[in-house]
């Protein structure tokens, strides 16, 4: 087997983690043309995330301020066997190609969960767009408890308010009960382009046209092929279940509990420490359960998540206020890097956005801030 190259690649995240970058790489490099994440290889003596800073420098002209691990993937190509260590990069210092020339031929920003207007894209980033597809925040259904006329109201809210993944546990009801009120969840769901996963029941899942299933770690552990599903996610409580699912090529995994809960008082939650150890190297997305609120997600994700499951948090009020404003940017589209005197001319006359002081900075960086700068295709 041939030695496996370490590579950093940065997610590069802004209008409120919604678009990502894409890098198109330069002639006189293997797979010119060809988009892929920006990063590049890990020196020796560097940890991933000294390599991902010097990277994104050395080809974007930025200083990465703020960037979490998210994803481990390792793949083939023919010339090189590489492991991708995916970090998310949500803040930075300085303006792509303007602070420091530009290494790539192009530089694209996307719509996360859309198809990616350019082509051809590096193979081994497939699996990254569908993660980035995945929403953040996941309800997961009470109805048993909460009643499904008020649980549905609820619903309702949270979906005029952003809430966008949601799994219809609620397993003790009747199959007749859980159909119709998996029927009911589906349909208000698809007035709001949102996910729905039903929990454990590939019949239900297939009846009422949802996108995905949800398995148990007791189904996890029968599992043997992936369910025939646009989505499949599952529950785990050790690194063990997550790396299963990672082979079963699931979309994502539930890890819990990570902080105290009052559904099961007695646990004690394995607390972000541990749950930094359980999710270490993962190749597909964590969500943290367990104790979750809305307000946790960025401790969440800070501590390598891919997001936060809610059982109660979600039905909390204040849902609404996570579609937050933010200030105009400038439309997705291909960026080239302009010449040398156009880098000069901009570079004179380049102006700084006024900061929300609601978001992130990150959310504020652009290709350029004037248009003789920028060449769209």
């Amino acid at each position: 087997m041939s030695k496996i190259v370490e590579v950093a690649a940065a997610v590069m995240l802004r209008a409120d983690g919604s678009e990502f970058l894409l890098a198109q790489r330069p002639e006189g490099k293997v797979y010119a043309g060809f988009w892929e994440f920006p990063g590049g290889k890990v020196e020796p003596g560097e940890t991933i995330r000294q390599a991902l800073i010097r990277e994104l420098q050395e080809e974007l002209g930025i200083t990465v301020t703020e960037c979490t691990p998210w994803l481990t993937k390792q793949f083939t190509y023919p010339h090189a066997t590489v492991r991708l260590h995916f970090w998310r990069v949500t803040d930075w210092r300085g303006e792509i190609g303007i602070t420091a020339p530009l290494e790539h031929a192009a530089v694209n920003w996307q719509k996360c969960g859309e198809n990616a207007p350019v082509s051809p894209i590096l193979p081994a980033n497939d699996p990254i767009l569908k993660a980035l597809a995945l929403p953040t925040r996941m309800a997961i259904t009470m109805g048993e408890i909460d009643g499904s006329e008020h649980q549905l109201e609820r619903l309702e809210a949270a979906l005029k308010g952003g809430l966008r993944l949601i799994q219809i546990r609620d397993k003790i009801w009747p199959e007749a009960q859980r159909l119709s009120f998996a029927e009911a969840v589906c349909k208000r769901a698809r007035q709001y382009g949102a996910l729905v996963l039903i929990n454990d029941s590939e019949r239900i899942a297939r009846q009422v046209g949802a996108d995905g299933v949800h398995l148990s770690a007791a189904k996890l552990a029968e599992c043997t092929v992936r369910p025939d599903f646009a989505w499949v996610g599952a529950s785990c409580h050790s690194t063990a279940e997550i790396k299963r699912s990672g082979e079963l090529g699931l979309d994502y995994a539930l890890l819990s509990p990570v902080l105290p809960t009052k559904t099961h008082p007695e646990a004690e939650g394995l607390g972000w420490d541990k749950f930094v150890e359980e999710i270490a190297g993962t190749t597909i997305p964590v969500f943290a359960l367990g104790g979750m609120k809305n307000e946790l997600l960025a401790p969440a994700q800070s501590h390598g998540a891919h997001g936060i499951a809610l059982m109660r948090g979600w039905q909390r009020r204040g849902f609404r206020s996570l579609n937050r404003c933010y200030p105009a940017l400038p439309e997705s589209g291909i960026h080239r890097w302009p010449s040398s005197q156009d880098q000069s001319a901009c570079s004179a006359r380049s102006k700084t956005d006024d900061e929300d002081s609601r978001a992130p900075r990150a959310n504020l960086h652009h290709i350029a801030d004037s248009e003789p700068c920028v060449q769209r295709s």
